[in-house]
């Protein structure tokens, strides 16, 4: 079947429509980072940068690092963000933009996020290290497509049975990431964890400026959950969507997070650029 113009939507020189790259722009290692300025801040370290590319939100870099080629892209924050990267990155490698069809041999993208993150568990210190095993999306994303497969059910009723889930709110998805490439990036400096994926900073987050929000003991739930040794560890805005659409669409992903705060012990780190710094050189160096 032919996709229509307005369903696969290429610029004037056939590059995907929002990322401006074409299927040879990027590499099938793929790291993602929330800040278009982090972008440079990992790229700096490849031997050799072949292209940069932006477009909005949407800065591409790609290059090589000890023989390895890598690309780094921004995606802005949040889960609408994750479904328009997550969407056109698959479609550069399984589409053919010439014919508009789907190819019959699909190509396996590894992605991995490289974010921060605030910790709602004491006992989890700023400036740690952590790959997000399991995560939880309180965002709509995956509802939006046939996913009831790949989501734990179980483990979400158990959820919004403790929480009391409001009814006006999307229904909670967990998912998981891709265990080989959690593999081959954990070590004892990475600690794992399950996060919470939410589709605001402030309110959604348990912040209060001037509204007040639904649930004010939203963050104490969330802390408080457990299920067969499980308990959310920290919270963010993007990782549920990356882990969803990339089993959906069959990559591997997986997040990993620099906990700059945490929430539980109102503390934020005073060391943040540091921090980050060496989890993209930690992330770097188990990828090459």
């Amino acid at each position: 079947m032919q996709l229509s113009p307005s369903e696969l939507i290429l610029n004037a020189d056939n590059s995907i429509y929002h990322l401006n790259i074409l299927p040879e722009d990027i590499a099938t290692t793929i790291i993602t980072v929330g800040d278009p300025d982090r972008v440079g801040e990992v790229s700096k370290y490849f031997d050799t940068i072949e292209l940069k590319k932006g477009k909005r939100e949407f800065i591409t870099h790609t290059g090589v690092l000890n023989g390895k080629r890598i690309s780094v892209i921004s995606t802005g924050i949040g889960t609408d963000n994750i479904d328009i990267v997550l969407n056109e990155l698959d479609a550069l490698v399984n589409i053919d933009f010439t014919t508009r069809t789907i190819k019959e041999e699909k190509t396996t993208l590894d992605i991995i996020r490289i974010g921060t993150s605030g910790a709602i568990q004491k006992d989890i210190p700023i400036n740690t290290f952590l790959l997000s095993e399991y995560a939880i999306g309180l965002d709509s994303l995956l509802q939006f497509y046939d996913s009831k497969h790949i989501q734990n059910s179980d483990l979400q009723d158990a959820f919004v049975a403790h929480t009391d889930w409001a009814k006006d709110k999307s229904t909670p998805y967990v998912v998981t990431c891709a265990k080989s490439l959690a593999d081959k990036v954990a070590s004892d400096k990475i600690r794992m964890g399950f996060t919470a994926t939410n589709v605001g900073f402030y309110g959604p987050q348990g912040r209060i400026l001037r509204l007040n929000t639904q649930d004010n003991a939203l963050n104490s739930k969330l802390a408080s959950f457990r299920y067969n040794n499980l308990k959310i560890t920290n919270l963010e805005m993007e990782t549920s969507g990356i882990y969803g659409l990339a089993k959906l669409l069959g990559h591997n992903a997986i997040s990993l997070n620099a906990i700059l705060a945490n929430r539980a012990t109102e503390e934020f780190s005073v060391t943040p650029g540091e921090t980050v710094e060496e989890l993209i050189k930690y992330t770097l160096n188990k990828l090459t």
